[in-house]
């Protein structure tokens, strides 16, 4: 099983390399889309690593892919200027899914 990274600069993709994952830089929805894809039913890939801005693009095709999969397992990375998340980002999400105020 292994990491892979889908990225919307080559910055981000030059960095995960160097650290040993695989990936591809894309940059419209249609070839994110296929990308995302073509790693989904890639058998070896258990984490699949996405920047904020491609999940952006269709964040809509993620939250499906989260919902009824379990794997690969999708990890939003920040862009590499921060998150573009507010701080309290994880405390609504919880209030959110849980109806729990932290």
């Amino acid at each position: 099983m292994k990491y892979f990274l889908l990225s919307d600069n080559v910055d981000t993709q030059i960095g995960m390399r160097l650290s040993g994952v695989e990936g591809v830089v894309v940059h419209d929805a249609e070839a994110f889309k296929a990308a995302f894809d073509k790693a989904k039913n890639d058998p070896d890939i258990a984490v699949l690593l996405i920047t904020e801005k491609l999940v952006n693009l269709a964040p809509e095709y993620i939250e499906e892919q989260k919902v009824n999969n379990k794997i690969p397992l999708v990890v939003e990375l920040p862009d590499r200027h921060g998150s573009e998340r507010p701080d309290d980002y994880i405390l609504n999400y919880v209030k959110e899914a849980i109806g729990v105020k932290l």
